[in-house]
């Protein structure tokens, strides 16, 4: 079930960490957001080092689809409602920029870089797309309404990001990794202030950036309650039409389509880690009816934190950790905001000043309705008695058939059948 970016790729190789090191900034976790944080502190030529429990990309960032856009569905008009115009507007232009960073990037870089537009449809609510409309033109964003869409199903219209992108992400990672400071299968046993004990040496440093997709620090900041975790699935498609663009249903359990090459990337299925959901099947039966010629050349499922209200969580780890920072929580729109993380983390640490700092705060209000849903299935997770238990917080693991796993719906952990972890934010394998 490898990803086509996985089976079109080979990762450039580090070395383990062997022995005690200083530096005076530690990078924790050696996805997107982290290797987008050693490239850019390698830039500004100050020590960093960065380390990696398995292998660099080996986690989420090799099953995402590759959008790379500001359009993170139908957002803006809930952001206005619930933030303001002028924080919904950061949030914009945090997405924008990093979109043009990776355009002025991906110049120098082959990584099937392509200008496409983006467009979140609707099948039943006009409404919903006006909203949105409404919204973009307060934030002064030349969004525009559309009919007719490629797509084998009516639907009420679409609102269209024009100039939005699509890459090869891992081809990227190659190309920006030649050079830093990475070490490989360098596991982080113990983490307190200004120190890092792994299993190839203790890490001493200035400051320490966590990005390791879920937080591994449970004391610390509340992202047990403040996160959860969704899995969504992918099939590549062949003999299937090309969309000429990058397509989204507002609805959480729709569809997505985007073109690779000569392959349609389906997504959809998705549901809370843990949780029942459509997973493959759901796009089987879809691409069955509607694509009666296409073949499927591979499979993927990727799985994303979710925060309590739509907005990642980038910055200090909590008010009283100091020197520690986090970027989590990227809402299933980890390339745009993997940049934009790095951006805001590399002034922070830098001690410099950030106009997104304020509106990515870990440490804003926990107060929304999500954060009740989270308690709930945490408190769940708890009491149920059976059998086998996550060791994370020792929630009842969930079987799931059609990965062959067990997952944990409290947190997101998830563990291969022989107990291996896949998943974070358990740190080791279940019993």
């Amino acid at each position: 079930m490898d990803s086509i970016w996985t089976k079109t790729t080979q990762l450039p190789q580090f070395e383990p960490l062997r022995s005690d090191l200083n530096t005076d900034i530690l990078i924790i976790g050696g996805g997107m957001a982290g290797l987008l944080c050693a490239y850019k502190l390698a830039q500004t030529g100050v020590d960093y080092t960065l380390v990696e429990a398995g292998r660099i990309c080996g986690g989420i960032t090799k099953n995402t689809t590759a959008k790379i856009t500001s359009q993170h569905g139908l957002i803006y008009d809930k952001l206005i409602r619930e933030f303001g115009v002028e924080r919904a507007r950061l949030y914009l232009e945090a997405n924008q920029e990093a979109l043009e960073e990776y355009r002025t990037l991906c110049k120098s870089i082959d990584c099937e870089f392509l200008d496409k537009d983006a467009f979140v449809y609707s099948l039943d609510s006009r409404k919903k797309l006006d909203q949105e409309l409404k919204a973009l033109d307060k934030l002064g964003f030349g969004a525009e309404f559309v009919t007719d869409i490629p797509l084998p199903f009516p639907t009420a219209g679409a609102v269209k990001f024009p100039r939005q992108a699509q890459f090869h992400p891992l081809n990227f990672i190659a190309a920006i990794t030649k050079g830093l400071r990475l070490f490989e299968h360098t596991k982080v046993l113990e983490l307190g202030p200004g120190r890092a004990v792994t299993n190839g040496g203790t890490i001493s440093a200035g400051k320490i950036i966590v990005a390791t997709h879920f937080p591994i620090l449970n004391k610390h900041g509340g992202y047990f309650l403040k996160l959860y975790q969704h899995r969504s699935y992918v099939l590549a498609l062949k003999n299937a039409p090309d969309v000429n663009g990058m397509y989204l249903d507002e609805d959480e359990k729709g569809l997505s389509f985007r073109n690779y090459g000569d392959l349609l990337l389906l997504g959809g299925g998705s549901h809370r880690t843990g949780k029942e959901g459509g997973g493959w099947q759901e796009l089987e039966r879809f691409s069955c009816r509607d694509y009666s010629d296409a073949q499927i050349v591979a499979r993927w499922a990727t799985q994303d934190c979710m925060t309590l209200d739509g907005v990642p969580y980038i910055g200090p780890y909590s008010k009283g950790t100091v020197g520690l920072y986090v970027a989590t929580g990227f809402n299933k729109w980890g390339m745009t905001s993997s940049m934009a993380a790095a951006a805001v983390l590399t002034d922070l640490v830098l001690e410099r000043k950030n106009p997104y700092s304020e509106l990515f705060s870990p440490s804003r209000t926990m107060l929304r309705p999500q954060l009740a849903v989270n308690s709930l299935e945490s408190a769940l997770g708890i009491l149920t008695p059976t059998v086998p238990r996550c060791p994370h917080m020792g929630c009842a693991l969930k079987y799931n058939a059609a990965e062959h796993s067990w997952d944990c719906p409290c947190h997101g952990s998830r563990f291969g059948e022989d107990g291996t972890l896949i998943d974070n934010p358990a740190t080791g394998d279940k019993t």
